[in-house]
């Protein structure tokens, strides 16, 4: 917590340790969020306390422990109502951390409504970037959807739903992570982006290097078959490359794991959707139609496999689903039938007659 005033360091351990009694008084609540709004630090500051109470928390049923709570309690409330918001000695602060970690480990219940994973997400349409607490940017796509908690250790985040631009600040003591449906990515300092889809999640890295993890908490590294033998895809994920990753029930994870693949891809055509494009280069039809729901009003759907078996080239703007339809009405013979739902599209012999 070397970067953080002794104010704030004292401000964190004093609001955790009303926290830890449950939760805020009600009179508080408001004057709690403003603190935490006013600036990312502080958020830092209170989860890099958490961390440190998560670590001992395997201390909580010692009998020393329970005989330190009501005293450091007392303690923490008495500097609370006695402090300012002024500076105070640094083995002041110290010495209240230390009180309030012992009050924590058997409080933490009221601390896990505050300090939940805080979530940034987009409508229908609608893109937005997010710097979080240590610097990092984080860019959403159109529908959208990105958990974050920073702790002392880590960095951890979950997409999911959407897509996702990842800049992140380098700090190697503490890995930045990010999660979408059950595969992890890892980095330390690197800008990629995560996309999840129905059946994939993509993976285009544009800077620096990321580990890739076969489920989150694990610790095998995704492979990538390259003729008789398995490689981890980080090695092969250079900036300007894609990994795709099928996704599938726990079941079929051979299947899985055979069928990723590391591509080339143009990285500035890869984040074409921040100028409010889409870009397409041999898509199935099923990916360009969820890139496109991102910003339709009215949904698409694929309606048969000849549709399905459709590749798509192209460029085409956000949410312009009319120019999609007449595109291809003209190259694929494809027709789009409207219902209630939105529009599906059909091709071949299975397309139903009119109604």
């Amino acid at each position: 917590m070397s970067s953080v005033s002794d104010e704030v360091i004292e401000r964190a351990a004093l609001w955790a340790a009303r926290l830890a009694d449950g939760q805020v008084p009600r009179d508080q609540q408001r004057e709690f969020q403003a603190w935490l709004d006013a600036d990312p630090a502080h958020e830092v500051a209170l989860f890099e306390i958490v961390g440190s109470w998560e670590a001992v928390g395997h201390y909580a049923a010692s009998a020393e422990v329970m005989a330190l709570r009501e005293a450091a309690l007392a303690s923490a409330r008495r500097s609370f109502h006695r402090h300012t918001r002024g500076e105070m000695p640094r083995r002041r602060v110290l010495a209240l951390i230390a009180a309030t970690l012992a009050v924590a480990i058997v409080g933490l219940g009221g601390l896990g409504v505050w300090l939940s994973p805080r979530t940034y997400e987009t409508a229908v349409g609608e893109r937005r970037v997010v710097v979080l607490a240590d610097g990092s940017k984080v860019s959403l796509d159109a529908a959208t959807v990105v958990k974050v908690r920073y702790t002392g250790e880590k960095r951890r985040l979950w997409l999911q739903r959407g897509r996702a631009k990842f800049d992140v600040a380098r700090d190697p003591l503490r890995p930045f992570s990010v999660t979408a449906a059950n595969e992890m990515v890892v980095a330390t300092g690197t800008a990629f982006s995560v996309e999840l889809l129905h059946d994939q999640v993509r993976v285009v890295l544009y800077e620096g290097h990321v580990m890739v993890l076969d489920r989150e908490g694990g610790a095998e590294r995704r492979t990538v078959a390259v003729g008789p033998r398995r490689v981890p895809a980080d090695q092969l994920l250079a900036p300007g490359r894609e990994l795709i990753l099928p996704t599938a029930p726990v079941a079929q994870a051979v299947t899985v794991a055979a069928a990723a693949v590391v591509a080339h891809t143009d990285p500035v055509r890869s984040l074409s959707w921040e100028a409010g494009q889409l870009v397409f280069e041999d898509e199935p039809l099923g990916v360009v139609v969820q890139r496109m729901n991102r910003y339709a009003d009215r949904p698409l759907a694929v309606g048969d496999q000849a549709a399905a078996n459709v590749r798509v080239s192209g460029v085409f703007r956000a949410g312009d689903t009319t120019a999609l339809l007449q595109g291809l009405a003209a190259a694929f013979d494809l027709e789009a039938r409207g219902g209630p739902a939105g529009m599906t599209i059909f091709g071949g012999e299975d397309t139903p007659p009119p109604t």
